[in-house]
């Protein structure tokens, strides 16, 4: 670390001698504080052995799937459709389609109650006439019920409109009519009834007969198609112990029938 000096006096002169005793007691007075410096310096860490193929730019480390706070639960609504409760009251009679099927009721209050003809069995032991009953579902344009559930209370039975199985055999159109007879009908008109659509295409009478007509065919007979109103009609249907019903091939008013289609006579 320091250069060495001979220190042999033996041939030096006086001032040379000086010299070098100077210079020797500097390195003596020098040497325990450089041990001490050199003993003071920690070595640093060896440098980690990376293949080449790792070299590289230094890149951030991957971060994974960031986690959020599930949302609050959110109140419950009511779901779009869903049926509710409409009313209430007392089976005065069933209704039927030309087919013969039950297909709805009538209330004590006048209001007539839509089910599906398919299951009318069940409808029929479920419920009797003179039987409170509740009925859930939606009221269409003129006002009628399509029942969704019903439910008698005093038995605690209830119906609900599911369609039917498909592995049930149903007939052919061509055999739809054939047990359908041939019917003349008048009365009182107690209300009219409506298409899917809302548009008239029938009649009630007050003693519980159904006259239907197309929406189309209807439209001729305005004037007609009104509480209050007497009307008569003519054509093929049902009578049986729960009703009477027919689908009108004549239609106007007690003996002035106007035919609805050419090859249907009155």
């Amino acid at each position: 670390m320091f250069p060495s000096f001979p220190f042999n006096t033996e041939h030096a002169g006086p001032a040379t001698r000086a010299v070098r005793r100077a210079v020797r007691v500097v390195l003596v007075a020098l040497t325990p504080w450089t041990s001490a410096c050199v003993a003071q310096t920690p070595p640093g860490p060896a440098a980690p052995d990376v293949p080449p193929s790792m070299a590289g730019p230094w890149e951030p480390p991957a971060r994974g799937p960031v986690r959020t706070q599930p949302s609050p639960p959110r109140a419950w609504e009511p779901t779009p459709g869903q049926p509710t409760p409409l009313t209430q009251g007392i089976v005065s009679r069933f209704v039927i389609n030309p087919e013969g099927d039950v297909d709805g009721f009538i209330l004590s209050d006048g209001s007539l109650v839509h089910f599906p003809p398919h299951p009318g069995a069940q409808l029929v032991a479920a419920v009797q006439p003179g039987d409170r009953v509740q009925v859930a579902g939606f009221r269409d344009g003129s006002g009628d019920v399509k029942a969704q559930q019903i439910v008698n209370p005093r038995t605690g039975q209830q119906l609900v409109d599911q369609p039917p199985p498909p592995d049930v055999p149903r007939p052919p159109p061509a055999l739809r009519g054939a047990g359908l007879v041939r019917l003349s009908v008048q009365g009182e008109v107690m209300r009219v009834t409506t298409a899917p659509r809302g548009e008239p295409d029938g009649v009630l009478l007050r003693n519980g007969t159904v006259i239907r007509l197309t929406p189309v065919v209807a439209q001729q007979f305005v004037s007609l198609l009104r509480p209050g109103a007497n009307v008569a009609a003519t054509g093929y249907g049902t009578r049986n112990r729960y009703g009477e019903a027919l689908q009108a091939t004549a239609f106007g008013t007690p003996g002035n029938l106007t035919r609805l289609y050419s090859n249907f006579s009155n």
